[in-house]
């Protein structure tokens, strides 16, 4: 068998073995032709080819206002590493899929100042039709606000290589040397807007394959048959994260129950000090 047959083969293997190229920790799956692990569509309550692990409500606690992040430290240095445009709109995506929260518009502020600007323009130039219901009064308040933030993004974790050399041999190392797998861990925190009160905070963590390096040595065949695991995995792992962030948070607020202080909160606490 020549080597180049052979190193085809042990690449083939090695992608089948591993099975996937994003592993959240909470077992929202993203396999390595899967854009991201938020798939599909929202309208209203309606979910279409959501997730299968996404957590759900079955009514809605509340309206949420969604950080974009573009003003946070980690926004420009992931996006960089990355390529990675945004995220919010699939965060956005994954909550009105849940059902648990109607999702608002406040929070972009980009889709804020444009709606902002849309809405004074048909309420106040007098060039649209009378009965338009362009009166003050019309917009939905956010009761609470979702902020998320990257705490551990690209850092790699060196264990994949090891483990196809140990599969292969010289030529898993060869293929496994190629490799990186790369570790993402995230932050859902959300408040609510008339107390300032944080209501919950959630971890996320996931990790993601990059294959692209390995399957470039290939080239048409083997390399455009997995060209999927080439595409942003940093990327797929910060997303994957986030789901797995938003899920935990799920299923501690379908459980919620108010933090109680004695006295009422913001009027002194319990842990008093000396004179």
């Amino acid at each position: 068998m020549s080597k180049k047959t052979t190193l085809r083969l042990a690449a083939i293997a090695s992608a089948l073995a591993l099975g996937g190229c994003v592993t959240p920790g909470g077992g929202l799956i993203s396999s390595g032709t899967a854009p991201t692990a938020a798939t599909g569509a929202a309208g209203g309550a309606t979910s279409v080819n959501a997730n299968s692990s996404l957590e759900r409500c079955d009514a809605p606690l509340g309206t949420l206002a969604v950080d974009d992040g573009r003003g946070k430290e980690w926004y420009a240095s992931f996006g960089a590493a990355t390529k990675i445009t945004t995220i919010e709109p699939l965060i956005r995506l994954a909550v009105q899929q849940s059902n648990c929260f109607v999702i608002t518009s406040v929070g972009n502020n980009r889709t804020e100042s444009r709606m902002s600007a849309i809405t004074d323009k048909q309420r106040n130039s007098g060039e649209f039709r009378a009965g338009s219901k362009q009166q003050k009064g019309q917009r939905v308040a956010a009761d609470y606000y979702m902020e998320p933030s990257i705490i551990i993004d690209n850092s790699a974790t060196g264990q994949l290589a090891a483990g196809v050399g140990g599969l292969f041999g010289n030529v898993g190392s060869l293929i496994g040397g190629a490799m990186q797998s790369k570790a993402s861990v995230v932050t859902l925190s959300m408040f609510d807007i008339r107390s300032g009160v944080q209501i919950s905070i959630s971890e996320g963590n996931s990790t993601a394959t990059n294959f692209g390096a390995a399957m470039g040595a290939f080239g048409g065949g083997v390399g455009g048959g997995m060209s999927g695991f080439s595409r942003s995995p940093e990327g797929k792992a910060t997303v994957a994260a986030f789901m797995d962030a938003y899920n935990s948070m799920v299923i501690s607020l379908r459980n919620y129950k108010a933090q109680e202080v004695k006295g009422g909160l913001g009027r002194g606490g319990q842990l008093k000090v000396g004179k």
